[in-house]
């Protein structure tokens, strides 16, 4: 099996099903052939023994985000790769791991994957601008930690972030930590993979990237709009008219923009003039 039809077998299960390590593990086998998740697994597994004595006797969320947080960042050396953001590399967890550098979701991923291998009651959290995780205590406690700084975050925080992403009308509700599923995760790794992909003009690259979340979420909407953008940017007009066609039964609203109703008027001529 591909890499890629070994992704698809991962994203017909159950969200519970999903092993996110193995999964983010086939989407850099894609880009780099021969890689296999089994080592890389491994590594993460001797990561998180190695964090098990660090971890031990951790009393709360608090003291547990602390101790994960100083083994990974503080002796580990992981870091955020502020100076190359958008470097492709930073979205392959087997890279983040070689190289102790990634963005806020792969960073994210190797705490949740330590974490929880030590018990630690751990989740991601989709926010507004950089993926964030949190550790869970009795009582509903939680404490959020910024997984690209390796800081703990206050609700107020959390608050000050949530608007400097949205713009100061967006209202603070502790509905913005809600837990990300496995499922939306791969998306916006995905997701973050494809921007990566489009600002270095590797559209093929970026198509696959659009497959993807479409394997996870059939007819999402988005995805298609750009999955047609990027086929029309490469001239391959009937599939990118299949595509936005379909946007625009799913996302009715949105079709009706002048943007939408030109390309498709464009794509549809292309198609006839090609044929």
């Amino acid at each position: 099996m591909s890499p890629r039809e070994r992704f698809a077998a991962l994203a017909r299960r159950p969200d519970a099903r999903i092993d996110l390590a193995e999964a983010a593990l086939w989407i850099a086998a894609e880009a780099c052939p021969g890689l296999t998740p089994g080592p890389w697994l491994e590594r993460l597994r001797r990561l998180a023994e190695a964090a098990a004595p660090r971890l031990a006797g951790a009393a709360g969320p608090r003291e547990q985000a602390l101790r994960l947080a100083r083994f990974l960042f503080a002796e580990q050396g992981f870091q955020g790769n502020a100076a190359e953001y958008d470097d492709p590399r930073n979205s392959y967890l087997h890279e983040v791991l070689e190289r102790r550098t990634g963005i806020p979701i792969t960073l994210a991923l190797v705490l949740l994957e330590v974490g929880r291998r030590n018990g630690v009651a751990i989740e991601g959290i989709g926010f507004p601008g950089h993926f964030l995780v949190k550790v869970l205590g009795e009582d509903d406690e939680e404490v959020v930690l910024d997984p690209f700084r390796g800081l703990l975050l206050s609700e107020k925080e959390c608050a000050e972030r949530l608007a400097g992403a949205l713009g100061s009308d967006a209202r603070w509700e502790r509905a913005w930590l809600r837990a990300a599923t496995p499922r939306e995760i791969l998306v916006r790794m995905l997701q973050n993979l494809k921007r990566a992909h489009a600002a270095r003009s590797e559209l093929e690259a970026a198509i696959g990237c659009c497959d993807r979340v479409l394997l996870l979420v059939p007819d999402a909407p988005g995805e298609l709009r750009d999955r047609a953008i990027l086929w029309r940017e490469l001239e391959c007009f009937a599939p990118a008219l299949a595509d936005l066609e379909r946007f625009a039964t799913l996302a009715p609203r949105e079709a009706t923009s002048r943007e939408v109703r030109d390309l498709l008027h464009e794509l549809r001529e292309a198609v006839t003039r090609v044929h």
